[in-house]
């Protein structure tokens, strides 16, 4: 029986020993992380510094985390959307109807966090000028403004609120959660949904409110400089800029991680109409957001 069990215990020794060294054996990869910047020039459709048009103001929002459905690297300034090497597509669903993203699918990333990470020996090499990704989600904090009465003198009153945006072209949701609200809606939702969650303490006693809205068609800006050579279809929200400080450059014989800092710009990103002209958000004044998008990306190659 010594000589029976003796060899099989080899075997199985030499079998764990190739898998342990076959598992320390990785490849690089190509890392993308996000990073939330409200000092970011603030940009229009097409990639133009735009300054709050008048009667208008935004504040600069706090984001929790971030979500995208499309990761695009284009060659040239004359890649078709789509026609570049696609890295990553969300899942997708048709449970709702019309295909649309699959939110309980989705991947979540905060401030300094990874968002995607590939092998880089599985991208086509070559030089890559323009990053494209289709943004689809974000999370994010706000203030507002109420006024209210306390002993008799009325005084305009600071309140913490979370903002729940879907951007993407369109989304099935089963459910989602803002802060810590839950809201069902089993159904797809176009570019422009959110969830507006807040608990306001008002004389020691706490109102807590949620609510859920959708904005117009158009209204969600998306940063595409390429709009005369590569247009993106209406409602998508694939962000569009060039790397920095030069192309991407990939050999497929890398053997260090190339990490991009996709760099996103917040600058005055949530956007109202005003009824009191302070440059406070007082949507019980009838102060309408009018626009929640992305302001410009920045792709850093560190």
């Amino acid at each position: 029986m010594r000589f029976v069990i003796l060899p099989a215990l080899l075997l199985i020794f030499f079998i764990s020993s190739c898998k342990k060294e076959k598992g320390n054996s990785t490849s690089p990869n190509l890392v993308l992380k996000f990073k939330f910047d409200p000092t970011q020039p603030r940009l229009n459709n097409v990639g133009q510094p735009q300054a709050m048009p008048a009667g208008h103001a935004g504040q600069s929002p706090v984001f929790n985390k971030m979500s995208a459905h499309y990761v695009e690297l284009a060659p040239t300034a004359l890649t078709a959307l789509g026609a570049g090497a696609v890295l990553y597509r969300a899942g997708e669903t048709t449970a709702g109807g019309a295909n649309a993203i699959d939110f309980d699918k989705s991947k979540f990333a905060g401030n300094n966090e990874t968002f995607f990470t590939m092998p880089l020996n599985t991208i086509a090499p070559g030089d890559y000028e323009w990053l494209r990704i289709s943004l689809a989600y974000q999370n994010y904090d706000v203030k507002y403004f109420i006024d209210t009465v306390i002993a008799g003198t009325t005084i305009q009153q600071e309140f913490p609120g979370t903002v729940a945006s879907f951007i993407g072209f369109n989304t099935y949701i089963k459910n989602y959660t803002i802060k810590n609200q839950n809201v069902a809606v089993n159904a797809n939702k176009k570019q422009g949904y959110w969830g507006f969650e807040t608990t306001a303490n008002i004389g020691g006693v706490s109102y807590p409110y949620s609510a859920t809205g959708q904005a117009p068609d158009g209204a969600t800006t998306v940063v595409n400089p390429l709009f005369a050579t590569s247009p993106i279809p209406a409602g998508s929200c694939a962000v569009t800029a060039a790397f920095t400080p030069g192309k991407l450059k990939i050999t497929g014989t890398e053997t260090n991680d190339i990490v991009i800092e996709v760099s996103l710009s917040v600058n005055n990103s949530f956007e109202w109409t005003e009824v009191v002209p302070d440059g406070k958000w007082a949507p019980g004044k009838g102060e309408s957001v009018v626009d929640m998008g992305i302001r410009g990306m920045i792709p850093k190659i560190q």
